[in-house]
């Protein structure tokens, strides 16, 4: 079924009992784009779809305590820590979702909230935190309405925490479920909707199955220029309508490779889409470079290696200078002693 924006609206009255008192945890993975989403539209709809991977070990956990307001409030009043640490820097982003969100979770007025978050990896590593951030304050949200009310279905439930993500960060939508993710309205894709992230309705091929990413850590700390500039000059982009037109075409065709488990096409697909996104910083205006000297000698040395070992090794990048190497499990051991050998920087050894 699909829903409209519409569906997600709170209307039921009839809230059910919860605690003065509790707390909620969830967690949620951070993923990896094989087709970019790049470029969006009016409240963090996508200008093209695409198509992710689902980290399994990189994820956010988050604990929310929860206290019943004695009087009603008109701001959802919060603070948030990140390992141990309050940071205030954080909560005018997390403020802004909460308001984004209320007209579909009005109930969180209700409430006072302390969040407690912590990473099972390095924050600003290169790994979407915010994907998996704010994915798992939506699943927080949800289990509050699915104790508040009890009879609400379970598929509008997925697909509701997969919108209410998007509105904090775009590519959390795609956080939500594993092993795969496919996000943006596509008229050959049953069930696509840009309002929300669906899981492919077939098997990924066996191929696929625990297929491995290392994280190698290029460049930590901060972007110089963040993720939302870099979308917000697609809207004028000279090579905006020729982009969408390759995005849908390659989120088609990577769903054909996911399911017939063709590595070369696999290869080829992905690290054209890594290139390409970046190709397209570079011919923005103003533009602006986020690769680094070591990222070009990393992908260089991936290419030889392939090359030399007939290895199935690829790489990705997202908008910034660290490198995932995607390969199949049945590569790791001689995978990873090459990147070792490649190069000093740290890496995060993941799979889907």
């Amino acid at each position: 079924m699909n829903f409209t924006e519409k569906d997600f609206i709170q209307r039921n009255n009839q809230i059910g009992e919860a605690a003065d008192n509790f707390t909620i945890e969830q967690e949620a993975p951070s993923n990896i784009a094989l087709v970019k989403y790049w470029g969006k539209h009016a409240l963090q709809l996508p200008m093209n779809p695409s198509v992710s991977f689902t980290l399994h070990e990189s994820k956010t956990i988050t604990s929310a305590q929860l206290k019943r307001n004695e009087k009603p409030s008109e701001k959802v009043k919060f603070t948030f820590y990140l390992e141990g640490e309050h940071r205030k820097d954080f909560e005018p982003k997390i403020a802004n979702f909460f308001n984004r969100i209320i007209e579909y979770a009005p109930f969180i007025q209700e409430y006072e909230w302390i969040f407690n978050s912590k990473n099972t990896f390095p924050h600003s590593s290169g790994i979407a935190s915010s994907a998996s951030g704010f994915a798992a304050l939506a699943k927080i949200v949800i289990k509050l309405e699915q104790q508040l009310f009890p009879d609400v279905d379970t598929n509008y439930l997925q697909a509701k925490a997969s919108f209410l993500a998007r509105l904090g960060s775009g590519s959390a939508a795609r956080s939500l479920a594993h092993p795969a993710m496919i996000w943006g309205k596509h008229p050959k894709i049953k069930g696509s909707s840009d309002l929300y992230a669906i899981q492919p309705d077939f098997d990924l091929h066996p191929i696929f199955h625990n297929f491995q990413d290392s994280i190698i850590l290029v460049e930590k700390g901060q972007k110089k220029i963040s993720s939302s500039v870099g979308h917000d000059l697609m809207n004028t982009h000279p090579y905006k309508n020729i982009r969408k037109i390759q995005a849908f075409d390659n989120s088609l065709q990577m769903l054909n490779i996911l399911q017939n488990g063709n590595l070369k096409d696999f290869i080829k697909l992905v690290e054209e889409e890594a290139l390409g996104l970046h190709a397209l910083m570079m011919t923005s205006q103003p533009n602006y470079l986020l690769m680094q000297a070591e990222t070009l000698k990393i992908i260089h040395a991936i290419r030889a290696y392939r090359k030399t070992n007939k290895a199935n090794i690829c790489f990705t990048l997202d908008a910034g200078a660290n490198v995932h190497v995607l390969y199949p499990e049945n590569e790791a051991e001689s995978t990873l002693a090459f990147l070792h050998k490649t190069t000093n920087c740290d890496i995060i050894h993941d799979h889907i």
